[in-house]
């Protein structure tokens, strides 16, 4: 038998880090890994490409088209791979730019385009784009008829009731520990293999331990367990490590991901980023863990805590984060709420509701009309503008301060706001005329487009114009005595206006009550008569500025008068400073109730809105075409044709019981499924985000429907279902593979041996600090910086999360997007890795207090100090060769290097002067994060605003703030060589506009990019030591969802004449903090550094 202690060995050829990490990132081959279908391509393709296709292209190219044009059919894959009358694909999958189609609806060549008659808008063209740059998946076929997905439902094993199957017989019974063990050893039985041996009691408490609590074990708990005789041991290791703290920050995170936790809202604008109380709904999920919450209950507060929780406790309001606490999407409220239906259906049932918002379902049988059921509950449903309490105030000092300066930010705030809604009241009153004019030039068009530039035209608000249009229009049915003369004057035809009006003006003028025009009136238009409705316009304008007289007063105060608007309506005449400004101190409130420790915790809530919505189809996803009217219910997939719509508010708590029923067939079967994973690497169903039609089958159906009812039957236990598994001879097998088992079950579907996996990005990380001897298991609270140069030691749990800008760290070691729900993470071997083991400033941080921990510091001979290391980092000791490895490591270092020299690398901005062809006034930017550089800890920065510079890119600022510059400095004189792609990712934006510039030789060359990519290549630029090349990114119009991806790689050719290795400088990989923090490392650090590194560390058999 092979075990941990044989097969990860430390650096088995050569005592060099470099040899460790690479040993470490080796692809060790897991089932998890394998590639499955692609099924986020599948679902972007029916969310967006099917629609805009139906909609905008089958009326030429489908088969039911009276004519097909060109000989193209683009209702199929097969139609776009043969193409049109060309005889080539009409799409290059991959390959937007040479792809006939994209090229067509650009309208690059006119004889081309598509459509012919009016160009597709921006962003249809840019769906069209991400598609085929994705690799245009396409699930269509060629004229085949698609089975009916009701029929196919109706034996889909997903959807029939969970029944406890009874336990197969097998051969090999003194094997089996319980029921999970009859159904996996009937499996492999039946393929010819056998189980592998038992794992050693190590590994067992080692993989125990990091699967129920994300932590390696210490030395003292391997050699107590190591040491126990009792029969029970294991069961004992188990017990306590689920009663740990540490169980429920461990398998919270797994939550997380399915939740899309973040502590940001995504891309906000000028709006505060952050959520102020996300923090509590991770603390509930942790809580809820540690405490065996049911996870029946578990699923109902996360939906409708508010009609569950009681006075006495509130606390589980904070669950409602699952739904509150996803992307913004620039506060449309839609997108808003098809994310709430993501990430309930799919993280909770696994059901792919959201595709059917523009259409029904093409695989599942779920109509569009349910979807927007759904979408009624969620329409139903607020977010209170008070957060409800939660519980006591922890330190009183703290929230009296809190208090204070909460008061004095919303006064300030609440004294400006006031200000400006009065001044633009004021101005409503006083340019009465002004509206009476515009709104009588704007009803000569019936086009709601040309009203809007009437009124913008004029400095007016469209929305007050048009009320204005409604109003006059009412005063002809009904009239109004003050603005009689105004209908008057305004039906006279223009060309004679002037002759005209001295006889409307003279019956305005009769004695006095004879015309039943006000008195305020009648002097208004005494004396000459106007000569134009312009300067009629004007008395009206006159008439209502600071009036003394009762009708106009009470006109001016009544609900129903065209200036009376709700205060939203009146913000939304804010100028760009006046907005500005208010969003300003809006974010210093959100920005206080977010950070300081003194703000009480507080639910990000839902309620029930006072009257529910009944919702109605939008048709193609589109708001404005408004379908049938639906009812608020469930799916009719789950509840039969006979549900009954909800009664109860928004229906969100009987959508909840629906869910959390355990006749529903989906949501234990879910959830085991997804305990399963992170037990054994791989799902007994592989594809636990989508239980629908498209499913893998399971590879042991009969276990998974065993395992739900067991699941259900225990009180929706997760800890007996922990236990369950943690106590089969499945789950207890070594990792050893046998040549049989290798050939026929290469994927290990069987489970007839345990799988190897790699540690996630949180277990790695809290790895490193508890051998460091740094880890701070303080428990919830604020979320704390950790990609930060000033990184807290928390657990990565705590880890501020950053949805717009996940630190690329996060991104290396394939953390979960927090943009939708993730079922299962997908691990990536990439170079980053390796490269942040061996110059990350956090891991020789931990290196260093690896070797300053006392027992490792205080140990006499090199054999006792690498004795304690391994100790400490393996939980083992080291046999004679690993120590004579160590000795001959640690002989072969020598001295500690001298410091670095200053890099050639620096990040700043500066003013790109395009006459002078020259970079003015560079200036390295001022503050590190840990991972980007920035004017300030918080973007925008007040100074900067949003100019940033990372390994992989960064964002300029605005035309104010100037372009973000990445300098180099040649180190020597040289040819150099330039290489890069330059990429502008987002759907939003403008675009970015890149320059190269050589001080000695000025631009070298300049790029625009917009929602795609292009190189930027240089070749052979003469430089002399200290000259420097600027790589500047500015701005378009202006810098609102521009982030950028650029990190140039420089080449020095010279050094080829000579036949001497070619000095290489490459963005990504040089990429640093402040030259100085870090101090080379000793010998010792340096081997902490690879014992740290290697992969006993990193892997858990």
């Amino acid at each position: 038998m092979d075990s941990p202690r044989s097969r990860l060995r430390l650096l088995s050829r050569a005592a060099s880090p470099l040899a460790g990490v690479l040993m470490a990132f080796l692809p060790l081959a897991t089932p998890a890994s394998s590639a499955g279908p692609d099924l986020d391509g599948i679902e972007f393709f029916e969310t967006h490409i099917r629609p805009l296709l139906i909609d905008s292209c089958y009326s030429c190219h489908s088969a039911g088209a009276d004519k097909v044009r060109g000989d193209l059919l683009l209702d199929s894959k097969a139609g776009w791979e043969k193409g049109g009358v060309s005889g080539n694909p009409s799409i290059r999958p991959g390959d937007p730019d040479a792809s006939p189609l994209i090229q067509a609806v650009r309208h690059e060549d006119d004889d081309l385009a598509m459509p012919p008659r009016k160009k597709l808008p921006d962003e249809h063209i840019a769906l069209l784009e991400a598609w085929v740059r994705m690799g245009a998946p396409d699930p269509r076929t060629d004229g085949e008829a698609l089975p009916d997905p009701a029929q196919l439902a109706a034996g889909h094993w997903a959807f029939q009731p969970v029944r406890t199957p009874e336990l197969p017989e097998v051969s090999d019974v003194s094997w089996v520990r319980n029921g999970i063990d009859r159904f996996i050893l009937a499996g492999i039985e039946k393929a010819g293999l056998t189980p592998a041996p038992q794992a050693d009691r190590f590994t067992l408490i080692r993989r125990a331990s990091f699967v129920l609590t994300g932590l390696p074990p210490t030395d003292e708990e391997v050699a107590a367990f190591e040491a126990d005789p009792s029969p029970d041991a294991f069961e004992q290791v188990v017990d306590r490590l689920l009663a740990s703290p540490r169980y429920g920050e461990r398998w919270g995170r797994h939550w997380l991901d399915v939740a899309r936790y973040a502590d940001t809202k995504g891309y906000v604008f000028e709006e505060e980023r952050r959520y102020p109380y996300a923090y509590t709904y991770r603390d509930y999920v942790v809580r809820a863990f540690n405490d065996d919450k049911p996870y029946d209950q578990f699923l109902l507060e996360q939906i409708a805590a508010d009609a569950v929780v009681t006075e006495d406790d509130r606390t589980a309001l904070a669950a409602m984060g699952f739904l509150t606490l996803g992307r913004r999407f620039l506060n449309n409220a839609h997108d808003i709420i098809d994310d709430r239906i993501d990430v309930l259906t799919r993280g909770t049932m696994a059901l792919t509701v959201s595709c059917a918002r523009c259409h029904d379902h093409k695989y599942d049988p779920i109509p569009t009309a349910d979807y927007y059921s759904l979408y009624g509950v969620f329409a139903s449903s607020e977010e209170p503008a008070e957060k409800p309490l939660l519980g006591t105030i922890p330190d009183a000092a703290r929230h009296a301060e809190f208090a204070a300066e909460l008061s004095r930010r919303e006064t300030e705030r609440d004294e400006f706001v006031r200000s400006k809604e009065e001044e633009h009241r004021a101005k409503l009153r006083r340019t009465v005329g002004t509206h009476l004019l515009a709104a009588h030039d704007a009803a000569a068009f019936e086009d709601a487009g040309k009203r809007e530039e009437i009124a913008r035209s004029r400095q007016l608000s469209p929305v007050v114009v048009n009320r204005w249009i409604a109003a006059v229009e009412g005063w002809r049915q009904d009239p109004n005595p003050l603005f009689a003369a105004w209908l008057a004057f305004a039906a006279l035809p223009s060309e004679s206006f002037a002759d005209d009006a001295a006889a409307v003006a003279a019956a305005i003028a009769s004695p006095a009550g004879a015309s039943g025009h006000p008195a305020p009136v009648v002097e208004a238009f005494a004396g000459d008569p106007p000569t134009s409705l312009k300067e009629v316009a004007e008395r009206y304008d006159r008439l209502f500025t600071d009036p003394a007289d009762i009708s106009l007063k009470d006109f001016l105060a009544s609900e129903n008068a065209p200036i009376a608007l709700s205060r939203g309506e009146l913000h939304r005449l804010f100028d760009v400073p006046e907005g500005q400004r208010q969003r300003a101190l809006q974010r210093a409130v959100e920005q206080l109730q977010a950070t300081h420790p003194g703000a009480p915790p507080r639910a990000m809530a839902l309620v029930d809105k006072s009257r529910p919505v009944e919702p109605v189809v939008f048709r193609r996803g589109n708001p404005g075409n408004r379908g049938d009217t639906v009812p608020r219910q469930f799916l009719e997939l789950l509840s039969g044709p006979e549900r009954q719509p909800f009664t109860q508010g928004s229906g969100r708590l009987e959508l909840a019981r629906a869910i959390a029923s355990p006749d529903n067939p989906l949501t234990a079967r879910v959830a085991v499924n997804r305990a399963w994973i992170h037990h054994f690497g791989a799902g007994l169903v592989r594809t636990p985000g989508d239980f629908g039609l498209r499913a893998d089958p399971p590879t042991h159906p009969k276990l998974l429907d065993w395992l739900a009812a067991s699941f259900v039957a225990e009180g929706w236990s997760m800890k007996a279902l922990h236990r369950l598994i943690l106590h089969s001879a499945t789950w207890q097998q070594s990792g050893h593979v046998t040549p049989e088992a290798a050939v026929k079950d290469p994927d290990n579907r069987l489970l007839s041996h345990q799988n190897r996996r790699r540690l996630d990005f949180e277990a790695l990380r809290d790895m490193l600090l508890q051998a460091s001897g740094q880890l701070d298991l303080t428990m919830g609270g604020h979320a704390v910086e950790i990609a930060a140069q000033n990184y807290q030691p928390r657990r990565t749990v705590y880890g501020f999360v950053e949805r717009q800008n996940l630190p690329g760290v996060f991104r290396t070691f394939d953390f979960a997007s927090p943009d939708t729900t993730s079922a299962q993470r997908f691990q990536t071997t990439v170079p980053q890795q390796a490269l942040f083991f061996m110059n990350s400033p956090f891991v020789l941080d931990q290196a260093r207090h690896l070797v300053r921990r006392p027992e490792v510091a205080q140990a006499g001979s090199v054999a006792e100090r690498v004795t304690q290391l391994y100790r400490v980092v393996f939980q083992r000791v080291p046999d004679a060769g690993e120590i004579a490895l160590a000795e001959h490591f640690l002989a072969a270092a020598g001295d500690p290097p001298s410091a670095e020299p200053v890099p050639v690398w620096q990040y700043g901005h500066g003013t790109w002067d395009a006459q002078a062809q020259e970079v003015r006034n560079f200036q390295p930017l001022p503050h590190f994060t840990g991972s980007t550089w920035q004017g300030g800890p918080d973007l925008p920065d007040p100074t900067l605003g949003w100019i940033s510079l990372s390994a992989e890119g960064g964002h300029p600022g605005s035309p104010a703030h100037g372009p973000a510059i990445r300098r180099w400095t040649a180190p020597a004189d040289g040819l150099i060589e330039i290489r890069g792609t330059l990429r502008h990712p987002g759907e939003a934006g403008d675009g970015v506009r890149a320059l190269v510039v050589a001080s000695r030789h000025g631009l070298l060359g300049q790029w625009d990019v917009h929602k795609g990519s292009t190189q930027t290549g240089i070749d052979g630029i003469r430089v002399l030591r200290g000259d420097h090349i600027d790589f500047v990114v500015e701005c378009r119009a202006d810098e609102h969802t521009d982030s950028f991806r650029w990190a140039p790689r420089l080449r020095d050719l010279s050094a080829a004449e000579s036949g001497a290795p070619e000095p290489s400088w490459d963005a990504r990989a040089d990429f640093e903090g402040p030259s100085g923090t870090t101090r080379p490392l000793t010998p010792w650090e340096r081997y902490g550094q690879v014992l740290l590194m290697a992969n006993e560390a990193m892997f858990v058999d």
